[in-house]
């Protein structure tokens, strides 16, 4: 049923603030011009984000989505800006293919070289140098199984030839190879961490509080202080490699509950809103209340995949039957994805049957190549019988035996997220599914073994790009081996799509690079890898006083441009 907006905000006003002792209101930050003589006022941002990360660093698999407050803190040689386009950040320049600069041979290797801005330096005042990035190879190739593996499973060699040059030597073919940005290669602080890697053991090293409360990177601000369960305190960094930021400071404050967060942004004890601390109908209300006063602004971004994972390792999937390709097909079409969309976003938001956005150029030809499984229970019904299950007297599913087919479906706790959930079980009972509906604790949402072993559908959400693709793939399977920091949290196994994604990464043609993500998805979608659902919106809204977060390509972090927001 649609939501009524006005019964909603009356609802959220009375949700009162939690956490510490909040920062200064919004609107006190302000400041006008300063008197003649006088010395500038300082100005500080409060934003609003969902998560309390367990780590600051861009290569370290959180697990969620977590990009505003990486972004603060983290810098690489390259950033993507709102075009989608490739920058210099931390290089002066960034390689050419066919040039000195990128040299690719007849057998498929390659050569890259960037060259380092002058004078660049770590938080903590220390030079950066190109050593800090043949260190952070080391530190990322030692299999402690907490960094995203890619793209230095592709790399040969990492050297520095002086103190300002990095020389990159590829194995394969890699259409990244001149844009390397923070999830790709970032250096680490060799000053910090190197005496630690060497003589500490891995569980150690990884613990260390350089990760989270003594982290120490490049980005446009500088960690000062964290409050554990309450928020961030970042400052302006002077030597950031482009430019010092123009708002001074920046208070990352965490709201595990989206109504408070939404409160927070109407009270102006908040100027901004981000990383899914706010959902669809908060928006609507933001655009209502703001409107008449022209007091804020709401960026919809519809890119964001939503999913439900099927558990498909034997070791934890409850029931069994889960894993049988018919079973997987009968609950898919028991979804009814326009209920969802018209429960959740009053049917404004685009439905999904693949990972990838609409904004893709090839999404014509994506969309005919893959399978779809529509709203039908009759489908259902053959597909369960087909597997073993016949409807009793009672109109539920059970097996020969008389075994009810009766499963759990989690999702993270959050209005939205119960709500779509529970569209999702009323779907299923209809057709003859028992269904225990579970919300897992916002505290447990960075816990990667309790995300990796639910015991059989698990609906979430993540950003938008083709750089989903890399979720499907073996390497991303949870496991104690890998901390249990992988994204394929099903568990789903193709060779074929390993296969494909190993060569969407190697191939450097553009056309032939959308050939296989095409075909990516056809193997998805026939074998069922997950259930796909929509493209949400995520929601990213601020006050009038500041200026500067944009929409942009589904690769565009809203904050990309950090640096040169502007705080009235």
């Amino acid at each position: 049923m649609r939501y009524r907006l006005s019964v909603i905000l009356a609802l959220l006003v009375l949700v009162p603030a939690v956490g510490c002792a909040p920062p200064p209101r919004a609107g006190d930050e302000r400041a006008g011009p300063a008197q003649s003589g006088s010395p500038p006022v300082a100005r500080t941002l409060n934003l609003g984000v969902r998560y309390e990360l367990g780590d600051l660093a861009s290569k370290v698999r959180s697990g969620i989505t977590a990009d505003a407050t990486k972004r603060l803190f983290n810098a690489a040689l390259a950033i993507i800006d709102g075009s989608g386009t490739a920058r210099p950040y931390l290089a002066e320049a960034l390689p050419q293919v066919n040039s000195e600069s990128w040299r690719v041979f007849p057998d498929g290797r390659m050569e890259t070289t960037y060259r380092l801005r002058p004078n660049l330096t770590w938080h903590d005042g220390q030079p950066i140098s190109a050593e800090d990035f043949v260190f952070a190879l080391r530190v990322y190739t030692a299999g402690l199984g907490r960094f995203e593996p890619t793209p230095q499973d592709r790399f040969e060699e990492v050297s520095a030839p002086d103190e300002r040059t990095v020389f990159i030597r590829w194995r394969t073919l890699y259409p990244e190879a001149g844009a390397l940005r923070s999830t790709h290669f970032e250096p680490l602080p060799r000053h910090i961490l190197q005496r630690d890697f060497e003589e500490d053991s891995g569980d150690s090293f990884i613990n260390h509080a350089y990760w989270s409360r003594e982290f120490v990177g490049a980005g446009p601000y500088r960690l000062e202080r964290w409050e554990p369960g309450s928020h961030l305190d970042a400052v302006a960094f002077d030597g950031h490699a482009l430019g010092r930021p123009k708002i001074d400071r920046i208070i990352v404050r965490f709201f595990g509950d989206e109504n408070t967060a939404l409160t927070n942004l109407l009270s102006e004890n908040v100027h901004i809103a981000m990383d899914n601390s706010l959902r669809f109908e908060h928006a609507s209300v933001l655009k209502r209340e703001w409107g008449p006063g022209n007091k804020g602004v709401v960026l919809l971004d519809p890119v964001q995949p939503r999913f439900t994972n099927v558990q498909l390792r034997p070791e934890y999937a409850n029931p069994r039957a889960v894993m049988d390709l018919r079973v997987r097909r009968a609950l898919s079409h028991a979804v009814d994805k326009q209920a969802i969309n018209d429960a959740l976003f009053d049917g404004e938001i685009p439905l999904a049957d693949q990972f990838l956005p609409r904004t893709v150029a090839y999404f014509a030809e994506l969309d005919r190549a893959i399978t779809r499984y529509p709203y039908d229970f009759r489908q259902t019904d053959q597909l369960m019988s087909e597997a073993g299950f016949r409807k009793g007297g009672d109109g539920a599913y059970a097996s020969a035996s008389g075994e009810r087919f009766s499963f759990e479906h989690w999702v993270i706790a959050g209005s939205q997220n119960e709500k779509q959930g529970a569209v999702m079980a009323e779907g299923w009972r209809r057709a003859g599914f028992e269904v225990k509906e579970h919300a897992i604790p916002t505290a447990q949402a960075t816990d990667g073994q309790v995300r990796a072993t639910f015991p059989a559908l698990s609906s979430v959400a993540t950003g938008g790009g083709e750089a989903n693709l890399n979720f499907l793939t073996t390497s991303q399977i949870p496991s104690p081996a890998n901390r249990w920091t992988g994204n394929n949290r099903g568990g789903w196994v193709s060779l074929e799509y390993d296969r494909l994604w190993d060569v969407f990464n190697t191939t450097l043609d553009r056309t032939e690079r959308n050939r296989q993500a095409i075909e990516m998805m056809r193997l998805a979608t026939e074998d069922v890898a997950m259930l796909f659902l929509f493209h949400s919106a995520n929601v990213t809204a601020h006050l009038n006083a500041l200026r500067g977060p944009e929409l942009g390509t589904p690769d565009t972090l809203t904050n990309w441009n950090l640096h040169e927001w502007e705080l009235r």
